[in-house]
């Protein structure tokens, strides 16, 4: 991570256990290193394709959390089916060997469509250096994951359509976003120079990824709004942004682009649900009680069922859910889960998927809720708002009640 502040362990960069970064990894791979974002279901990583192109397709994934540093292989790699060489459709599903540590924190996805214009925290284990200087460092043993802000600035598209010739490569409409590396100075306000769009940044809090950042995410709010792509220097006739003659060293005035997730949603929920386990898709096969297990974590699905007709067979419904403690309590029992579940055309069912914490002691049989509300594109039945579905957590480790 290159940021504007020349100091890479200022507190305004560095990420400790706890900060709610820990579910920001550090791929290895073929002897290198990058970046990725844990996902919902604790069990796959979001990181970028380009890591895996010509490469052997096995990946070590490491945990830096509260409870120490961990590592898991990959069990499988999933690369968009439409990736090329011009970074369309960068992303790359990694399936863990075994359940992530339960102190890391899970993410889900953001999927609307108004990222352009918000300010983002980009998080990841690349080198450092100053927007002044661009790359400094080499990689440290192990790398540092650092954090910064900037601001989704454009599609990059929109790039292509002012450049045309001037730019080698043809992003895909609505697909990709990127956001410039801004001091404060207009010379080098790359995207208000070449595309109009005048903004002088985040201040001291400003930053750029670098190489070792690909694959990271970018966050609005808690949610992945994006995936590290590239960086590039781009110039028009005498429009030259970049403070630097070193192309694509993250200094300021480079571009930073980011695959947008929510043209991916569906390609990321669908490819999770299809690798989970004894996954349910009739309600009499939902199993409602669950045992602890010893160690790591276990799922259990709720099933998600649309019964009534689609009006318009070709729009995604939705509804949003949350977990709730019963008896059962979150962090110890169970891995509290939110978001939004959608069912995409040709869809009448999906499972929410939820970790259950397995441990050694002796406890009781707990519970604990789902809570689901606000459905889009259909409707509960008249009257009713939310919809609660339970779970029981049954303990075998010796308990006399």
């Amino acid at each position: 991570m290159v940021t504007t502040n020349a100091y890479t362990l200022d507190s305004r960069y560095r990420t400790h256990p706890g900060e709610g970064f820990d579910g920001v990894v550090r791929v290895t791979y073929n002897g290198q290193s990058a970046s990725g974002t844990l996902l919902f279901d604790g069990r796959a990583v979001l990181t970028a394709a380009h890591l895996f192109e010509g490469r052997p397709n096995t990946a070590t994934v490491s945990f830096e959390t509260r409870s120490g540093t961990s590592s898991l292989t990959s069990s499988k790699i999933l690369t968009h089916p439409r990736y090329d060489s011009q970074s369309n459709h960068d992303l790359a599903l990694v399936w863990l060997s075994g359940s992530a540590p339960a102190a890391a924190d899970r993410y889900g996805l953001y999927r609307d469509s108004n990222e352009i214009g918000q300010a983002f925290t980009l998080v990841g284990f690349g080198k450092t250096g100053t927007g002044q200087t661009g790359i400094t460092s080499t990689e440290s043993s192990p790398p540092i994951r650092l954090k910064a802000e900037n601001q989704f600035d454009a599609d990059a598209a929109a790039l292509k359509a002012e450049l045309g010739g001037g730019m080698s490569w043809t992003p895909v409409t609505g697909t990709q976003l990127v956001a410039d590396f801004d001091n404060g100075i207009s010379a080098n306000d790359a995207l208000g120079r070449l595309l109009g769009l005048g903004d002088f940044g985040r201040g001291a809090a400003e930053g750029l990824v670098a190489q070792g950042d690909s694959g990271g995410p970018a966050f609005i709010g808690s949610r992945i709004a994006g995936v590290a792509s590239y960086i590039t220097s781009l110039n028009k006739g005498a429009i030259r942004p970049d403070i630097d003659t070193v192309l694509m060293n993250s200094s300021f005035g480079e571009i930073g682009a980011w695959q947008r997730v929510s043209a991916y949603q569906q390609w990321i929920d669908q490819n999770l649900r299809a690798n989970y386990t004894d996954a349910p898709a009739r309600p009499d096969q939902v199993q409602k009680i669950i045992s602890e297990g010893d160690s790591g974590t276990s799922l259990t699905y709720f099933l998600v069922q649309f019964n009534g007709t689609r009006q318009q067979p070709e729009v995604t419904l939705s509804v949003e859910y949350t977990t709730r403690d019963g008896s059962a309590t979150s962090g110890s029992d169970y891995i509290a889960a939110s978001g939004k579940l959608n069912l995409y055309p040709g869809e009448s069912h999906a499972v929410i998927a939820v970790e259950i914490i397995g441990d050694r002691l002796a406890e009781p049989t707990e519970f604990f809720y789902l809570d689901i509300f606000n459905p889009v594109g259909g409707a509960f039945a008249p009257g009713v708002v939310k919809l609660t579905a339970v779970r029981t957590i049954l303990d075998q480790d010796g308990w006399i009640g």
